[in-house]
């Protein structure tokens, strides 16, 4: 029953993270960065609850505990499957329940969301995403 309803929480805020990244206004050749804090990054220790491989992205879904033990669910994305085969990672990267390290490049509206820089997976590997965007010149 509780994984029902984690999976039902879940799809309603990828729905809903979604929804919002198409009618954001395009700031580049795709739907842009505008949501992203440019120039900031997060880094936070996780437990993987769900890894998506799919189009146009995929997206790590993660808790983090705070100090009292309370956690706060996190989703980020990176870029569709075969960009992020070129960037060596796959469709078994994670698996629910590993422990990573994880750092991102959250939205401005501080909910948990974000795009993914890099994982440092169980095995200490250093998988990268992305850069965080600074600006032009930079």
């Amino acid at each position: 029953m509780e994984n029902l309803r984690m999976r039902n929480r879940f799809m309603a805020f990828l729905v809903a993270t979604l929804g919002l990244l198409m009618v954001s206004t395009p700031v580049s050749a795709h739907h842009g960065s505008a949501a992203f804090d440019a120039g900031k990054q997060v880094v936070m220790k996780g437990t993987v609850i769900r890894w998506v491989w799919a189009n146009p992205h995929c997206f790590l879904s993660y808790d983090v505990k705070d100090e009292t033990g309370n956690a706060t669910h996190w989703v980020v994305e990176t870029s569709n499957p075969p960009d992020m085969i070129n960037r060596g990672w796959s469709k078994e990267t994670f698996k629910p329940g590993d422990e990573v390290t994880v750092t991102v490049q959250p939205v401005k509206s501080g909910k948990p969301v974000g795009r993914l820089l890099q994982v440092v997976l169980p095995n200490g590997k250093t998988l990268r995403y992305a850069s965080a965007f600074t600006g032009p010149g930079n």
